[in-house]
């Protein structure tokens, strides 16, 4: 009889086995639960974390987080900054949009750090720089499907969301890596933060140019194949990068982002949709949902639903608004009151990487756990209410012409 016929698989107790199943069921019913409503799609995070809630030790008790689940956890959250690098190539986004994008951004992390701080002295059990960091992102990766299936990608609008989102998405990612470590001080790690990226730089450089021909032959005979060489290269990029990550002591999610930034270079083409296509079933098929339902397992349920962890979880909604709105008044000339009111709505739609935030600045003491559930909170909700509101007021002005989504600033 075989090991795993006989159940005697070492280390893995039947508690684990429930769980992960568990795990997997929840995200099986997320992905039916985000499509319940007719004509509605609700973004896939919400029921993932909400269903985590329920079968966890908090509701029903019925799952728990294990070593085995931490593992695939973390690699899921690996997989969502890798794919958010991926999201930053294939948009395509101008620079001169995304330059502006970055300005607003940086003065929302500003406007974010004072609210932070401020709250931090006033007795709040977070660090200020991850509350400014957390109310500074943009769900980039939640907005696009909402505004492609609207028609609105191509808008002046649209184009101001993903120089928006981009920059939302990929500056807290860098800002996160250098605030997440406190291992060598900050200067030192600004200039390692140049040489990681002279080295993912030589990576991306060497992959766009090196096409020897028997790889090239490989990598295309095996596209459609049990062999899979492309999306094997990638993994193993992934890897690479995040080991050379945690090796100069950054957080790992900087090399799954750099490597995905990679990737997308690479597979910027026809046929490297089908790469994506693979990775996309490996990443939000497989262990980008674990880590959302794992999210909700561990997810302090208790202390959101309390007077003071509505209070916060409400006041962290206005503060998404409120950060992320200052970045939007940069395009009030080019979009008008309304357009400009439906960007800060579209900007203040942040939950992944909210989320992220809040799991590596509890693993690090820099967050209560109170405090963090009142932050995911208040994520929900936005992912819920903020795209919608947008959409409502953008609606009731003129449509404007559609514009080349490559073009100008």
């Amino acid at each position: 009889m075989s090991v795993l016929a006989s159940g005697a698989v070492p280390g893995i107790t039947h508690s684990d086995a429930r769980s992960l199943v568990l795990v997997f069921a929840a995200s099986a019913v997320a992905a039916f639960l985000s499509r319940v409503v007719s004509g509605v799609t609700l973004p896939t995070i919400v029921p993932e974390i909400l269903l985590g809630i329920l079968i966890g030790p908090e509701v029903l008790g019925w799952a728990s987080e294990g070593n085995y689940l931490k593992f695939l956890s973390n690699f899921g959250l690996a997989m969502l900054f890798f794919f958010a690098g991926l999201e930053v190539v294939a948009h395509r986004v101008a620079p001169r949009t995304i330059a502006r994008g970055t300005t607003g951004w940086g003065l929302s992390l500003a406007l974010g750090m004072v609210i932070g701080y401020a709250l931090h002295a006033l007795g709040l059990g977070a660090a200020g720089w991850l509350l400014g960091i957390a109310v500074s992102t943009t769900a980039l990766g939640t907005l696009v499907p909402i505004l492609s299936d609207s028609g609105a990608l191509r808008t002046p609008l649209g184009r101001a969301v993903l120089g928006t989102g981009v920059a939302g998405e990929f500056w807290p990612i860098i800002v996160m890596s250098v605030f997440l470590t406190g291992v060598y001080g900050a200067a030192t790690e600004v200039v390692l933060l140049f040489v990681f990226g002279g080295v993912v730089l030589a990576g991306a450089l060497a992959a766009l140019r090196a096409r020897p021909p028997r790889l090239v032959v490989n990598l295309r005979e095996t596209l459609h194949s049990t062999g899979q060489t492309a999306v094997r290269l990638a993994m193993l990029l992934l890897a690479a990068l995040i080991l050379l990550a945690v090796d100069v002591s950054f957080d790992f999610i900087l090399g799954a982002f750099a490597a995905g930034v990679i990737v997308g270079l690479v597979v910027d083409s026809p046929e490297g949709r089908v790469v994506r296509m693979r990775l996309e079933g490996i990443g939000f098929g497989f262990l980008i949902p674990i880590y959302f339902v794992t999210t909700g397992l561990t997810f302090d349920i208790d202390s959101l639903l309390t007077a003071r962890g509505l209070a916060l979880a409400g006041l962290f909604l206005v503060l998404f608004v409120i950060v992320r709105g200052a970045s939007a008044l940069l395009w009030l000339r080019d979009l008008g009151p309304r357009a400009t009111t439906a960007l800060a709505f579209y900007g203040a739609t942040a939950l992944p990487l909210v989320v992220a935030v809040v799991s590596l600045g509890t693993a690090r003491g820099a967050v209560d756990s109170s405090v963090g559930a009142s932050l995911i909170g208040a994520g929900m909700i936005s992912v819920l209410v903020y795209p919608l509101l947008a959409g409502r007021v953008s609606a009731a002005e003129e449509p404007a012409p559609a514009v080349p989504l490559y073009s100008g600033a």
